[in-house]
C-alpha cells in the first residue's frame, strides 16, 4: 500500500500499559506496605514515578495521547467499584476509616471480612474483583483517582485520554451480592448508574480532559437483544450530555457482531475495535454498516496480547482499507498492553536472531508509531522498516526451531483410540478405592506449599554460582523433607510434594521441553502483585527427558501414603504461555500433550499411582462467541485425554480448576473423563458443586474451602459449614476436601493453620456422618 503523505494524518496511541514497572517496583511497593515496611506515602510516590516513566516512554517513542486512569495499585474493575460507590456493606467501616486500607481489604480481606470474588478477565489470565450489586445498591460518584491522574498527565504537558471500564460491561460482568436473590440482574442498575458515569465524565472535562475512552469489551460477546439495547439507551443518554468530553468507545478480544451497528449509532465521537485476527470480522462489519462518517476510528491492528512481532504490511493494507470508513484514522494495539511484558530489549539470553521475532509493551509502541507514520506521511518513509520487517518475518518462518519433522509425525499419526482409558470410569473407580483405601471426604492440597525466601534465595544462588548443583538438590530435599513431614502430622490422606524446585507451573515444564524459550524479565499481571513470566511457545514441542520424576519418587519415600505426581496439563501451557500464531492452537496443544504423556507414563512406571494434571486455563481459553466454542472444546479435551489415557485403572487422574465460571463448561468438564477433579469454590460459596450436581457429574470432586488468595486463615467451622453445603450437591463418597488452589503465595503460618483447620473440619464432618 502507498499513501499519499498529504492524505492522512494518523497517529499512535495505546489503551493501557504495563503497571509494573522494570524491575517490579511496584509489587515491592505494595508488599512492602502491606508488611508495615513502606509507608502509604512512599506508595503513592512510586505509584505516581512509575506513571511518569511509563507515559514519558509513550512519549518518547512517538505515542501522541497517552492514557491515564489503567493505572492500578490492585485491578482496574474494583477501582471502577471504588469510582461508582459499589462498595460491599462489609467492607464501607474499613473504606471510610481508611480508603486504600479498604481498598486492599476488598482485593485480599481480612481475618475477618472476605474479599470480593476473583474471576478472569474475558479469555485472558489477568484476574479482576467482581463487583456485587443488589436491588438496593445505590451509586455515588466518586472521581478522585482518575481525576489526580488526569492532571498529573496535563502537567507534564501530554495530552492524555482517561479510560474507564463502561457502564454496560461493568454491570455485565457484576454479580448479586451475598443474600441476593441468584436471579438478579445487575443490568437492570443501569438507568440508577449513568448520571454516576455522567457525573465522572463531567468531572475529567473539568479538569481538562478533552477525550475519554469507555471500555465495553462485554460486547463481543454473545448479547441478547435487551442487552444490545441497554447498550444503545447507555450511550444515547451519556451522548446527549452537554458536560461531557469527546467519547470513545473501546471494545477488543473479538468481533463485535451484532454490537457493532449499535455503537456505530450511538451519539459518540469514536469507535477503537480490534481489527487483528480473532476480530479480522469486524473490517467487513463496518463497511456494512457505512463506516464512522464524521467520526474518528482507532484501528487496533498490532496484536496487544502476544509478543510477536506484527506484519507491517498486512496491517498498512489493513489501515487503507479503513481510511475510507472513518473521518479520522489513527493507530493502536488490539487491547491494553496490560497482557504483555515491558521491554523485550532486556531479555539477553535470548538468541539474537530470536529477539528480533519478540515485540513486547515498548516495541509495539514502536510498530504502532511506524504504522502512524507510514499511514500519514507514505510508505516510502517507513521503507527500511518494512525491510526488516519482511526479513525476521521470513527467518522465523523458515527456522528449524518452529519445524520439527519428528514432532509432527507423530501427532500425526494420533488416533482416537489414543485419548480413551482402557475401562470405563466406574470400574476405574472401583479398582482406586480397593488399591488406595481412603476414608470418606479424603484431603489433600493442590499441589504447592509455600515458595518461601529461602527457596528463592537457593535458586538465586544457583543461577549466581554461589552455590552448586548438589547444594542446592540438598536444599530442595529438606523442603520436601519439612512438607511431608508437616502432611503427616496434619493427617492429610493424599499428599504432595511441595513443588519447592519449581518457579512457575508453567514456566517449570517450559525450561525443560524444546521449542519453549524462557525470558527473565517478562513479568505480567496476573492478579493484583502477582506477577507471572510466560514462556515462548516458538516451535515444535518434545521432552527429551524426565522432568518430574525425580523428586516425586523421592517424596514418596518418605511416606506410605499416596504423594500426587505434579504436572501442568496442555490447554493451560498453551494459554498461560506466549503461543506460537503460526499453526492452529490445537496441533500445538497435540504436542504438548503427548510429551506430557511420556512424563505421565514414566511417573507410573516408577511408582506413582495418583497423578495430577491440571488445568486452571480450560475455561479462560473458552472463545468468547458461542459458535466458537465446540470446536475449541474439542481439542481442549481431547488434548487432555491423550495425556492422561494411557495409565492402568488403578492409578488415579486428578484435575483442578480455578477462578472461571465452570458452569459453562461442565460439560468438558466432563468430557475429560478425569477421576477426580479439584475446583475453586469459597468465594462462591460452592456453586461449582451446585453447577455439577446439576449436570449429573458422575466422578469425584473436591470444591475448595480454603480461599488461598486471602491472608485469612478459615476456621474449622467455616470449612466444615463449606463442605456440608457442598455434601448438598456431591454425595459423601465422591467428595474430597481440599483448599482453592495452590499454596505457593502463602506464608507457613496461615498454611499451617489453614490446613489443621481443613482436616479438623472433614473429621467433624466424617463423624456426622
Amino acid at each position: 500500500m502507498t499513501v499519499k503523505p498529504e492524505a492522512v494524518t494518523a497517529r499512535a496511541t495505546v489503551y493501557g500499559y504495563p503497571r509494573q514497572g522494570q524491575r517490579r517496583e511496584l509489587k515491592q511497593a505494595i508488599e512492602g506496605y502491606w508488611k508495615g515496611r513502606v509507608t502509604a506515602d512512599a506508595l503513592r510516590a512510586t505509584a505516581a514515578e512509575l506513571r511518569r516513566g511509563h507515559w514519558q516512554d509513550l512519549v518518547d517513542a512517538g505515542v501522541h495521547e497517552v492514557p491515564t486512569g489503567d493505572f492500578s495499585y490492585y485491578d482496574h474493575v474494583l477501582d471502577a467499584s471504588v469510582m461508582v460507590g459499589a462498595v460491599p456493606e462489609r467492607h464501607r467501616a474499613a473504606v471510610a476509616a481508611d480508603p486504600l486500607d479498604g481498598y486492599f481489604a476488598m482485593a485480599r480481606g481480612t481475618q475477618d471480612v472476605a474479599p470480593l470474588e476473583m474471576t478472569k478477565w474475558f479469555d485472558t489470565n489477568y484476574h479482576y474483583l467482581v463487583p456485587e450489586l443488589g436491588p438496593d445498591t445505590a451509586f455515588v460518584a466518586d472521581s478522585r483517582k482518575q481525576v489526580a491522574e488526569l492532571k498529573e498527565a496535563l502537567a507534564l504537558g501530554l495530552a492524555a485520554r482517561p479510560v474507564l471500564v463502561g457502564p454496560v460491561t461493568y454491570l455485565l460482568l457484576s454479580k448479586p451480592a451475598p443474600g441476593v436473590a441468584a436471579d438478579f440482574e445487575p443490568l437492570t442498575l443501569l438507568d440508577r448508574l449513568l448520571p454516576v458515569y455522567a457525573e465522572v465524565l463531567a468531572d475529567l472535562r473539568a479538569a481538562g480532559a478533552q477525550w475519554v475512552q469507555l471500555d465495553e469489551p462485554a460486547l463481543v460477546q454473545d448479547r441478547t437483544p435487551a442487552e444490545l439495547n441497554a447498550a444503545a439507551r447507555a450511550y444515547r443518554d451519556l451522548g446527549a450530555r452537554t458536560d461531557r468530553p469527546q467519547l470513545l468507545l473501546a471494545s477488543y478480544f473479538d468481533r463485535l457482531g451484532d454490537a457493532l451497528p449499535v455503537l456505530a449509532k450511538a451519539p459518540v465521537e469514536g469507535l477503537a475495535l480490534d481489527f487483528t485476527e480473532a476480530a479480522a470480522a469486524n473490517l467487513d462489519a463496518l463497511a456494512a454498516v457505512g463506516g464512522l462518517p464524521g467520526k474518528r476510528l482507532v484501528a487496533g491492528v498490532v496484536n496487544g496480547r502476544n509478543i510477536w512481532i506484527n506484519d507491517l504490511e498486512k496491517s498498512l493494507a489493513t489501515l487503507g482499507t479503513l481510511l475510507g470508513l472513518a473521518d479520522r484514522v489513527d493507530v493502536a494495539a488490539s487491547c491494553s498492553l496490560l497482557h504483555v511484558p515491558l521491554d523485550a530489549g532486556l531479555e539477553r539470553d535470548v538468541d539474537p536472531q530470536v529477539a528480533r521475532w519478540l515485540a513486547f509493551a515498548k516495541q509495539k509502541t514502536t510498530e504502532l508509531v511506524t504504522l502512524a507514520r507510514g499511514l500519514s506521511q507514505g510508505t516510502d518513509t517507513i521503507a527500511a522498516e518494512l525491510a526488516a520487517n519482511r526479513a525476521d518475518l521470513a527467518s522465523r518462518a523458515r527456522s528449524a526451531l518452529t519445524h520439527d519433522p519428528v514432532v509432527r509425525a507423530r501427532a500425526g499419526a494420533v488416533t482416537e483410540a489414543d485419548a480413551r482409558r482402557s475401562q470405563p470410569y466406574t470400574e476405574r473407580a472401583t479398582a482406586q478405592r480397593t488399591h488406595f483405601g481412603l476414608p470418606l471426604l479424603p484431603t489433600t492440597t493442590i499441589g504447592s506449599f509455600p515458595q518461601t525466601g529461602e527457596l528463592r534465595a537457593a535458586r538465586a544462588d544457583l543461577r549466581a554460582g554461589r552455590i552448586d548443583t548438589a547444594g542446592y538438590e540438598e536444599r530442595i530435599k529438606a523442603e520436601i523433607q519439612e512438607v511431608i513431614a508437616f502432611q503427616e502430622k496434619t493427617g492429610l490422606d493424599v499428599l504432595v510434594h511441595g513443588e519447592p524446585e519449581r518457579n512457575d507451573m508453567v514456566q517449570y515444564f517450559a525450561e525443560q521441553l524444546t521449542g519453549y524459550l524462557a525470558t527473565r524479565h517478562g513479568w505480567v499481571q496476573s492478579y493484583g502483585t502477582r506477577y507471572v513470566r510466560p514462556p515462548i511457545l516458538a516451535g515444535d514441542i518434545s521432552r527429551p527427558e524426565p522432568m518430574t520424576v525425580r523428586w516425586t519418587t523421592y517424596a514418596q519415600s518418605l511416606t506410605r501414603r499416596p504423594v500426587k505426581g505434579m504436572l501442568t496439563g496442555p490447554v493451560t501451557m498453551l494459554a498461560w504461555s506466549f503461543v506460537r500464531d503460526d499453526q492452529p492452537l490445537g496441533d500445538t496443544a497435540r504436542q504438548v500433550a503427548l510429551a506430557l504423556r511420556d512424563e505421565v507414563d514414566d511417573l507410573e512406571a516408577a511408582g506413582t499411582s495418583v497423578i495430577q494434571v491440571d488445568e486452571p486455563a480450560l475455561r479462560e481459553t473458552l472463545p468468547l462467541r458461542a459458535a466458537d466454542h465446540a470446536a475449541y472444546l474439542a481439542w481442549a479435551t481431547e488434548a487432555f485425554r491423550l495425556s492422561t489415557a494411557g495409565v492402568r485403572p488403578d492409578t488415579q487422574i486428578h484435575t483442578h480448576m480455578c477462578y472461571a465460571e465452570f458452569g459453562d463448561i461442565v460439560q468438558a468438564i466432563d468430557d475429560l473423563d478425569a477421576d477426580v477433579i479439584s475446583l475453586e469454590a469459597t468465594r462462591s460459596h460452592m456453586q461449582v458443586a451446585r453447577e455439577l450436581a446439576s449436570h449429573g457429574y458422575p466422578r469425584e470432586a473436591g470444591p475448595g474451602v480454603y480461599d488461598i488468595h486471602s491472608p485469612r486463615v478459615p476456621s474449622a467451622q467455616e470449612a466444615a459449614d463449606l463442605l456440608r453445603t457442598g455434601l448438598r450437591a456431591i454425595p459423601a463418597e465422591r467428595l474430597w476436601v481440599n483448599p482453592d488452589c495452590g499454596l505457593k503465595t502463602r506464608d507457613w503460618p496461615e498454611v499451617r493453620a489453614s490446613l489443621e483447620s481443613l482436616v479438623s473440619a472433614a473429621r467433624t464432618v466424617r463423624a456426622e456422618l
